[in-house]
């Protein structure tokens, strides 16, 4: 399934060509744990839920569509397509911030405290449920699952590239399109700010409904949100929803200081074993066996123990290193001769797991 893998690999590769322009060019300090958090901020999760999104909306397009666009050409159906689902998209994130059950979902999203493209891929493991309720009203309207997707990928293209720090102001089109510039704001610490600039990827909306705001010319530009954070995915997805209903939760300390070099490079080797599993499986939601429930959680848990480490959790590098072994193990039980680039993300994550847990038992990290 190339055609879903491609578009990741090429988030990866302008993610990581940015934090490059970032550092060596722009010479701004980038945190590449941060990157490596947001870049697997429960991907497979994320992953599961959109399919169930589309799952969701063509079978409301199958069984309750109104079929109003039968007899409308198709170049009408795909303009209406294109305003209405960024209006809702308005709409949608709108409500995101003002309703606090659907806010602590969103809330992970503005937590990231560097504005980047990275940031973009940071989300709660449940944002894509809560897109179900405003995009099945297009699906009811009539409008084809095909045209829905296709429009969806454009949308949220311009919505990543919309989360990038080196582009400069665009001139005529800062008028009509959201950018960098536009969004920066919305991003702010400051409440008043962040609560301004919904739109997805047409501005007109946040002007007509009186919600748009220009840059602060004199704020000290601070991005992110309040409220404890996290580096484990498990419970940055958690945490709002503790502090929503009162739930207690005290932090434990870190032990050590992961070297940032490790961490991104077992962030990108995870991230390899999450391509491989999109390649082979899609979205799995058809004949699911169960070599693919243990690989999705294997990656999944291995998302975790990369957050516990990135925290200076003992049982972060233990649980990483047993995951490091399992998944070769589990190959050579399920698998005769995994296809080749299984082999060579789990043979990198393997090596990489033994480092670090060696590295660990000798005492060469930073002991806080």
């Amino acid at each position: 399934m190339l055609d879903l893998v491609l578009p990741f690999v090429i988030m990866l590769i302008l993610i990581v060509a940015e934090a490059f322009v970032l550092q060596y060019i722009k010479k701004v300090t980038v945190n590449w744990s941060d990157i490596i958090f947001n870049l697997n901020s429960g991907h497979l999760m994320l992953w599961l839920f959109r399919g169930l999104e589309l799952v969701c909306y063509h079978f409301v397009y199958t069984h309750f569509s109104f079929n109003l666009f039968i007899h409308v050409p198709i170049i009408l159906t795909w303009i209406f397509t294109l305003l209405a689902w960024d209006f809702g998209f308005y709409w949608e994130h709108r409500l995101h911030h003002k309703i606090p059950l659907l806010w602590a979902i969103h809330m992970v999203h503005h937590q990231g405290e560097h504005f980047n493209l990275s940031l973009a891929i940071r989300n709660s493991w449940y944002s894509s449920l809560t897109s179900i309720p405003f995009f099945a009203l297009l699906a009811i309207a009539g409008v084809p699952t095909p045209i829905f997707i296709a429009v969806s990928i454009f949308h949220y293209s311009i919505q990543f590239f919309n989360h990038n720090a080196v582009t400069p102001k665009l001139g005529l089109l800062e008028k009509i399109l959201v950018t960098p510039t536009h969004h920066k704001v919305h991003h702010l610490k400051d409440h008043y700010y962040a609560n301004h600039n919904f739109s997805g990827s047409f501005i007109f909306w946040d002007k007509l409904f009186g919600t748009f705001e220009t840059t602060p010319v004199d704020k000290t530009i601070t991005y992110g949100s309040h409220g404890i954070m996290s580096q484990n995915p498990f419970w940055a997805s958690m945490l709002p929803f503790m502090a929503l209903f009162n739930i207690p939760y005290s932090p434990s300390l870190s032990r050590y200081r992961l070297p940032h070099g490790l961490l991104v490079s077992g962030g990108l080797v995870l991230f390899g074993l999450v391509l491989s599993y999109v390649y082979d499986y899609g979205y799995g939601y058809h004949n699911v066996t169960m070599t693919q429930y243990l690989l999705f959680g294997s990656l999944v848990l291995g998302s975790i123990a990369l957050g516990g480490m990135a925290e200076g959790k003992h049982w972060g590098i233990v649980s990483w290193f047993v995951l490091c072994w399992l998944i070769p193990l589990f190959f050579a039980i399920f698998w005769q001769w995994p296809p080749f680039y299984w082999l060579l993300f789990a043979s990198l994550m393997t090596i990489h797991g033994s480092i670090t847990y060696v590295m660990w038992l000798i005492g060469k990290y930073h002991v806080n």
